[in-house]
């Protein structure tokens, strides 16, 4: 994988895909502000998400596997600390796969209150605050490996972008859903009428 880069270009692909999901959840964090009105961007933009986060977990369990396997840059660059290696990323992981399945799920199966909503709820608390450990323990090495120049810069920069087309073309396919959700949730406080 010399043409991607090594252990520096996986370490910015990681960067990379680490600033536009910073961008893309301060986003999605502001709907927060206004759910009930912003119901359906919030959803547009969870839906956006899941390719972009899909990258940032095979560039992560990428460099974590090398690792492993004993792949000699990876080794050199060692392990996270142990708490982060061993806590902070798997509750990272687990609670942003079912902060996001139960998001795809509510959208499904068009509900806006009940059991999923709740696990929702439940799984959001708990990634904010894993996510929160993990971006300020990871913070410091964001800028310097987002300023290296490494071999395959520019295969790394299509695939974020790659994975941002992707993301826009599943929020645009569950507009309609989102709609709906919308739709319900305005009714019920008699602002839509439909």
């Amino acid at each position: 994988m010399r043409g991607w880069g090594g252990s520096d270009g996986n370490e910015q692909l990681t960067a990379i895909v680490a600033t536009v999901l910073l961008v893309l959840l301060a986003v999605e964090g502001a709907t927060l502000l206004n759910l009930r009105s912003l119901l359906t961007v919030h959803a547009f933009v969870g839906m956006l998400l899941i390719p972009v986060v899909a990258l940032k977990l095979a560039s992560t369990g990428w460099r974590m596997l090398r690792y492993y396997l004993r792949g000699e840059e990876y080794v050199l660059r060692g392990p996270p600390h142990t708490a982060v290696r061993v806590l902070v990323a798997p509750v990272t992981v687990v609670s942003t796969v079912a902060l996001l399945a139960t998001g795809v799920a509510l959208l499904a199966i068009h509900q806006t209150h009940g059991a999923v909503v709740g696990l929702h709820k439940a799984s959001f608390v708990v990634w904010l605050g894993a996510m929160s450990v993990h971006v300020l323990t990871r913070m410091f090495r964001l800028l310097p490996a987002l300023r290296q120049r490494f071999a395959g810069t520019a295969l790394r920069l299509a695939l974020v972008g790659a994975s941002l087309v992707a993301g826009l073309a599943l929020g645009a396919l569950t507009l309609p859903a989102a709609d709906h959700l919308q739709d319900d949730v305005s009714g019920s406080v008699g602002v839509d009428a439909r």
